[in-house]
């Protein structure tokens, strides 16, 4: 997919303030300091779309960027931050689930995971929350190249294993460094092929 213009539409405080729902959405959330704002855009080809802050936790609201002109993407808020006030983190839950479950053209939302670290708990619970619901997601693993390719294929094993404690099959799983711009043609791949099933499906219906 090439990326012919990002726009970004607005910023909103809960789901029934988000724009209309009438293009494919594709939302990115992860823990706090995952690197979501850099990898978003780095997707885009825009180093400005989305803040980067050095202070995890800053993103509080849904930022809807629209791309083509044909479908959204979505920056979430972040979770599982400490340093951040309790009652924030209650809003974040709030303003997570609200969008998650009530999003009716959310195509897929891609779950971001720090690729250096052991699976999280907040992460692992992240995940099955989102299953016990039937919400479509994609892992994306973030920051790999801070690590080797033996040590990333350990960690991400290690991932695998525990998913497959509770989970029949395996989710999607992508692979991606904002520095060095790794597993951006797959994810736009992705999207690209899940807009088009989705655009004949419609076809068909009418």
């Amino acid at each position: 997919m090439q990326i012919r213009s990002a726009k970004f539409v607005k910023s909103s405080p809960s789901v029934k303030l988000c724009p209309d729902p009438k293009l494919p959405e594709y939302a990115f959330i992860g823990r706090s300091n995952v690197g979501k704002s850099s990898l978003v855009n780095m997707l885009v080809g825009d180093g400005t779309l989305a803040k980067v802050s050095g202070r995890p936790g800053k993103t509080q609201l849904i930022n809807h960027f629209i791309i083509n002109k044909e479908w959204f993407l979505v920056d979430l808020p972040g979770y599982g931050y400490a340093k951040v006030s309790k009652t924030l983190r209650s809003g974040f839950s709030q303003i997570i689930k609200g969008y998650v479950l009530e999003r009716e053209n959310l195509h897929c939302l891609f779950v971001l995971i720090d690729s250096r670290l052991e699976p999280q708990k907040n992460d692992l619970e992240f995940l099955t929350w989102l299953g016990e619901n039937q919400v479509p997601f994609a892992l994306v693993f973030t920051k790999i190249d801070k690590l080797g390719k033996g040590t990333l294929e350990a960690n991400v094993d290690v991932y695998k294993q525990r998913l497959l404690e509770t989970w029949e099959e395996l989710p999607h799983f992508f692979y991606t460094s904002a520095v060095k711009r790794d597993g951006r043609d797959d994810i736009l791949g992705f999207i690209e092929e899940v807009n088009s099933k989705t655009s004949l499906l419609s076809a068909d219906m009418e």
